[in-house]
């Protein structure tokens, strides 16, 4: 009976659509074992046939598979086993699984092998970058983004709003909105979430206020419309920047256009009474939340609290402390620490150390803020032992340091001139562990610059700058001075470079400044770096001291270049520095092309030399060529008469 007979099949059940693959194999596996003779041939057209008609992956088995991941001790290998089972969407399950349990290595493994296997969309990213938080570093947030080639992934704006969120977060708005200009530049349409994230980060930066509004001028010009999150952001920019009034006239306009303020609105504008002292509009937008049946929650009470400190309202802030501790809003520190820091910088330390004892005798949670206020009161009053005792008090209870309270006890060490304890300080910060912040290399660096040790507060400044911190360009342009006159001009040119690269402005006094120095040790090929960058902002007097200083003893191989960066700033060039230039070359006859160059290209630049200078090249001309060096002053010559008759015509 042939195989290919219908009367073969005609007996067997007609398979299921469910069951349609297994029949089909069954069936080709009888073929098979039919008509092949050697069993190789069996098992390659087996093989081929399964690769092929592959059987679909079960549900159930899928999520085993996930399990099986989820819960292996050895990820690398059960990615490799079971990956290619699963989904794109499956995989994303088990992304969020390891970024909600914050293991980030597992979430880095899992996340890098997707990439790999081309097993990644939208919402891959999304919440890698989400859950990486402040683990993705501000450089690799930004490489990883443009090192994304699917367009579609790339210039999606949920993927674009969580690499700007996360610069946000790491306090990088700068980058942020760096990134953002280029995304835009490159196909991205942001939303309303992209400018609330963007607003949002305004808040701590320089001139935040005024670039927030330009991102509310762009997000109207895209036809977006502000909604209630937007607000939210601006009115804490506003807060944040001081700008009162601004705030108030924005919570106003959110409510003409429909949105209904929430206890976040409410607390940023309280914010900005409070940066204002405006106790009596706190007040009255307290009862307007009230009629309109918010309730008052632990911020708002906080934040009334912070407006009634700051207008030095102590008694009105004693009785409002004492509401919270009874509505159990004062169980932490943060009520107790307002006011005691309100009372210590109005000179009530008394009342302040009062204020502490009884946050002490109950038992208030703290993780240290307090006692940082009252040793910086301590401090500023010039009471070291007691600052010394109650940080004492404090490692002894709490078996830690705090870099607030490190950096407090440091400042009153500095300023009372005690070295030893300044340095015992410091080996208890590394003992810790504890890194070094801003303040600290501030107050490290002024403390040695007013001993006279400037270069130990040069190599705090170069610490500070690897770190990555924002130097201070008063410090700076101070250092630089002290280090200039005690000889050290190179390591104040490194604090100059060091200030330009943490700032993207510096103030124009300063080039000259470094100038200055550069040319007193003799670093004229540095200094001719800093004119040629910045002559613009450089006095005539000063770009003249440098050129003569240059043609006297500079490198003899640049004098050309400074001659021709100083035309092209605008600096017109005197007889003094050409005769100097040319008496430089002649006592090089070595130098001899560098010398035609300069008397071709003055010509060219209205430039001529005088007849003393004609005179000595003429007499020196065997060394450099009599054709030539009669060719270049030929055309001397005719420049000479034509700016004669033209100072003549003048007259």
């Amino acid at each position: 009976m042939a195989l290919s007979s219908p009367s073969f099949f005609s007996g067997l059940a007609t398979p299921s659509n469910r069951n349609r693959r297994i029949h089909n194999f069954r069936c080709a596996t009888f073929v098979v074992t039919t008509n092949c003779c050697k069993q190789g041939e069996f098992q390659n057209v087996l093989t081929d046939y399964v690769s092929s008609n592959q059987f679909p992956v079960s549900r159930t088995d899928r999520q085993s598979a996930i399990l099986h991941i989820q819960d292996s001790s050895d990820l690398a290998s059960s990615l490799a086993r079971h990956g290619d089972t699963l989904k794109v969407q499956e995989m994303n399950v088990i992304l969020r699984y390891f970024g909600k349990l914050n293991r980030r290595r597992e979430l880095y493994q899992v996340f890098e092998w997707m990439q790999q296997n081309q097993k990644i969309n939208v919402a891959s990213y999304s919440s890698y970058v989400k859950f990486m938080g402040k683990s993705l570093s501000c450089v690799d947030a930004v490489e990883m983004y443009r090192d994304i080639k699917d367009r579609s992934i790339k210039f999606n704006v949920s993927v674009c709003n969580a690499f700007l969120s996360s610069l946000i977060k790491k306090g990088k708005s700068e980058s942020s909105l760096k990134l953002f200009t280029q995304m835009k530049r490159d196909g991205l349409v942001p939303d309303v979430f992209t400018y609330s994230t963007l607003l949002a980060g305004c808040a701590k930066v320089n001139g935040g206020y005024y670039k927030a509004l330009e991102l509310v001028q762009e997000l109207m010009s895209n036809g977006l419309q502000m909604d209630s999150v937007t607000y939210g952001s601006l009115l804490s920019v506003c807060a944040s920047h001081k700008e009162c009034n601004e705030a108030a006239k924005y919570f106003q306009k959110m409510k003409d256009e429909g949105h209904s303020p929430n206890v976040y609105h409410y607390s940023s504008l309280l914010n900005a009474y409070s940066a204002d002292k405006n106790y009596e509009k706190a007040e009255a937008l307290i009862e307007e939340m009230r009629s309109a049946g918010l309730v008052l929650n632990k911020v708002i009470y906080t934040t009334l609290l912070k407006v009634y400190v700051k207008g030095g309202l102590f008694e009105k802030s004693k009785e409002l402390l004492k509401e919270l501790e009874a509505l159990g809003y004062a169980k932490d520190e943060m009520p107790f620490c307002l006011l005691m820091d309100g009372l210590a910088k109005s000179g009530r330390l008394l009342e302040a150390k009062s204020v502490f004892d009884e946050m002490m005798e109950k038992q208030v949670k703290t993780d240290g803020y307090s006692y940082s206020i009252m040793i910086s009161a301590f401090c500023r009053s010039g009471l070291l032992e007691d600052a010394k005792k109650l940080a004492s008090e404090f490692e002894e209870k709490y078996d830690k340091y705090d870099i607030v309270i490190l950096n407090a006890m440091l400042s009153a060490y500095c300023r009372a001139g005690k070295m030893e304890n300044v340095m015992s300080m410091m080996k208890k910060m590394d003992d810790s562990a504890i890194s070094p912040d801003w303040n600290t290399f501030n107050i490290l660096i002024r403390y040695f610059c007013k001993e006279k040790l400037y270069l130990l507060a040069y190599r705090t400044m170069e610490d500070m700058h690897s770190k990555g911190h924002q130097l201070e360009e008063g410090l700076c342009s101070s250092l630089m001075y002290h280090l200039g006159k005690t000889g050290a001009h190179s390591e104040a040119f490194s604090v100059y470079n060091m200030l330009r690269c943490s700032k993207r402005t510096i103030s124009n006094a300063l080039h000259e400044n470094i100038l200055h120095i550069l040319i007193a040790g003799r670093l004229l090929k540095d200094a001719y770096v800093v004119v040629k960058d910045n002559a613009g902002f450089i006095s005539q007097p000063a770009i003249k001291k440098f050129s003569v200083n240059f043609m006297r003893s500079g490198n003899v191989n640049l004098i050309n270049d400074v001659m021709n960066a100083m035309h092209s700033s605008g600096h017109k060039i005197d007889q003094e520095l050409f005769d100097l230039a040319m008496a430089r070359y002649i006592a090089k006859p070595e130098k001899k092309e560098l010398l035609l160059w300069l008397l071709k290209w003055m010509p060219g630049k209205g430039y001529a030399i005088d007849s003393s200078t004609r005179n000595l090249i003429m007499k020196n001309s065997h060394l450099f060529g009599h054709q030539l060096i009669a060719e270049s002053l030929s055309k001397h010559l005719v420049v000479s008469k034509k700016v004669k008759l033209h100072k003549e015509n003048a007259r």
